[in-house]
């Protein structure tokens, strides 16, 4: 019976399929039959011996029943790995299984293989989203909208912005992801303590050829383990994108509130329940999903950083704790960047609500601007800070224009005419370097990909 969310509820077939079980045995019998193939290459083991250990290092042969069955009687996980693998090799092939290694070689690199193809699939997604946000910018480069700090109305923007602000950041998090790629995805064949003495002279070439052959950098010094700042580093990276993923989704949901309501997610009124009692209510539950998910992925680093310092040459502190968290970490990553795709991908805009709140204050929002121009027309900044300050909260009290209650003050006359005040008070006249901000940013992206 199934327990846990991930096996019914969240994660990808493409994720789940890479950490899956037989996966991560056919990835162990990998490194087995790396070691071997090094290992008669390089004259330590019979070449007849490395081949067959090669052709049998395969799930067809070795299968996870058996491994588990093994297991059960050793209470060792890599133990039962040889052992499956050595009574399937024809001969005396099986007695040079595992020649030299320990079972952290075996685990390490393993999971180098598993990092890199979790990798690729979330490189591949962090694209697609960032090209989504790109085209979402350039098309709504020109589309004005309230901007609002602290929870208020306070400058216009556009929504351009947004977007090509988050397609950056994907990028940025996209060069995360190649930046620990390269210190984590590392080959490892070091043995007991990391000095390769069971392997005799030949010990470094063999470490060096074992990750040639799984298409790794090998490590340059470990002692038992690879050092697990490098695991930490990941974690934390994946708790970045998580958080620039929840960022898109709080505000998309903001946005969507109902006395907002600028944009919001996809609703199909024909299938799509938004509560069990209140039958007018349509949730933002994809950004919901989205955030709640993210802060489980965050919750994985303080552990990550605590796997890094163990006792002496390594303990074994850290691999339950990493069988937990390295799979899940990368299925929820990979599950909220395929929720934002569905999110940004089928966005519902508003323009007659955008159009509305921009206008809400009356002209509040436009408060800077009138200070600005009457001080390029003379006036001390200070003197009309203080002004516009004065007239602002009047209007805001009496709930009139700014604009009229500008014009009621005498010593503006010299400064402002009723023409200047009203192309003043034109939110689409005042955004700045948005367009050309947002222009750079798409032509800064050609180079990204």
């Amino acid at each position: 019976m199934a327990i846990h969310p991930i096996e019914f509820r969240y994660g990808t077939p493409e994720m789940k399929n890479i950490w899956e079980s037989e996966n991560k045995l056919q990835k162990m019998l990998d490194v087995e039959s790396a070691l071997a193939q090094a290992e008669a290459e390089l004259g330590i083991i019979p070449l007849s011996a490395g081949e067959e250990i090669k052709n049998k290092a395969s799930t067809q042969y070795v299968t996870l029943e058996r491994v588990n069955e093994i297991e059960r009687e050793t209470n060792h996980d890599i133990a039962s790995l040889v052992k499956a693998l050595a009574e399937q090799c024809q001969g005396d092939a099986g007695e040079y299984v595992h020649f030299g290694a320990t079972s952290n070689d075996i685990v390490d690199s393993s999971q180098s293989l598993l990092f890199k193809e979790s990798i690729a699939v979330l490189q591949e997604k962090i694209e697609r989203l960032t090209r989504l946000l790109l085209e979402l910018a350039e098309s709504n480069k020109e589309n004005v909208c309230i901007g609002r700090t602290h929870g208020q109305h306070a400058l216009p923007t556009t929504y351009g912005m947004k977007f090509a602000l988050w397609a950056e950041e994907m990028y940025r998090q996209k060069e995360r992801l190649d930046g620990v790629q390269k210190r984590l995805c590392v080959g490892m064949m070091t043995g007991a303590v990391g000095t390769t003495a069971a392997l005799g002279v030949e010990g470094l070439r063999v470490h060096e050829k074992v990750s040639e052959i799984l298409g790794l950098e090998p490590v340059s010094i470990s002692n038992q383990v690879v050092q697990r700042d490098n695991h930490a580093e990941f974690m934390m990276v994946m708790a970045n994108i998580a958080t620039t993923l929840d960022k898109i989704a709080l505000e998309i949901r903001n946005l969507q509130r109902t006395e907002i309501m600028e944009i919001g997610e996809k609703f199909d009124p024909e299938k799509q329940v938004g509560s069990s009692t209140m039958p007018h209510k349509m949730n933002p539950i994809t950004a919901e999903r989205i955030c709640g998910v993210s802060r489980v992925v965050r919750s994985y680093v303080v552990a990550a950083m605590e796997n890094n310092p163990l006792w002496h040459e390594r303990d074994l502190t850290n691999s339950s704790c990493e069988r937990i968290i390295f799979p899940e970490a990368c299925i929820l990553t990979d599950y909220i960047l395929n929720l934002s795709l569905k999110l940004m991908g089928n966005l519902v805009f508003y323009p007659e609500n955008i159009e509305k709140n921009l206008n809400l204050t009356r002209g509040l929002i436009m408060a800077e601007r009138l200070m600005a121009e009457l001080t390029r027309k003379g006036m001390g900044r200070q003197t009309a800070y203080a002004l516009v300050r004065k007239c602002a909260i009047k209007a805001n009290k009496d709930n009139e224009l700014l604009s009229e209650v500008i014009l009621t003050q005498n010593e503006l006359e010299e400064y402002l005419s009723p023409e200047d005040v009203d192309e003043i008070m034109n939110p689409r006249t005042y955004i700045g370097s948005a367009v050309l901000m947002v222009e750079n940013v798409l032509e800064n992206s050609k180079n990204w990909f």
